[in-house]
């Protein structure tokens, strides 16, 4: 996968849900560059703004706007692996911390 590596902030065309439709949604790259390498695909997890609403495996980021996000966000414990073409372009990058505490979170999530 040129130019993403794990921690990068990512817009993605997401399906909807329901499968009505796509819409295009913030996501931390979450697989390795060992991943990016061999496959074509990069596995990604959901981020919302939707704060208020925190649930297991997700992780509050301390600081949203050093990774590109305009509102303060949630990374959350859904998890999807994507084509490389659904990407549209690169926000940012998670702070250190940010990203430290969302493995510690996806290690729960996996029972890893």
């Amino acid at each position: 996968m040129t130019g993403y590596k794990r921690g990068d902030v990512i817009l993605v065309g997401f399906i909807v849900t329901d499968e009505s439709g796509w819409r295009i949604r913030p996501a931390v790259v979450i697989s390795s560059s060992a991943y990016h390498r061999a496959r074509q695909e990069v596995v990604v997890a959901a981020i919302t703004s939707k704060i208020g609403r925190h649930l297991f495996g997700d992780s509050l980021l301390a600081d949203w706007k050093g990774a590109g996000l305009l509102f303060p966000s949630v990374v959350t414990g859904i998890i999807r692996t994507i084509k490389q073409t659904m990407i549209h372009r690169k926000l940012g990058t998670l702070a250190k911390s940010d990203l430290e505490a969302v493995e510690r979170e996806l290690r729960r999530c996996l029972g890893l």
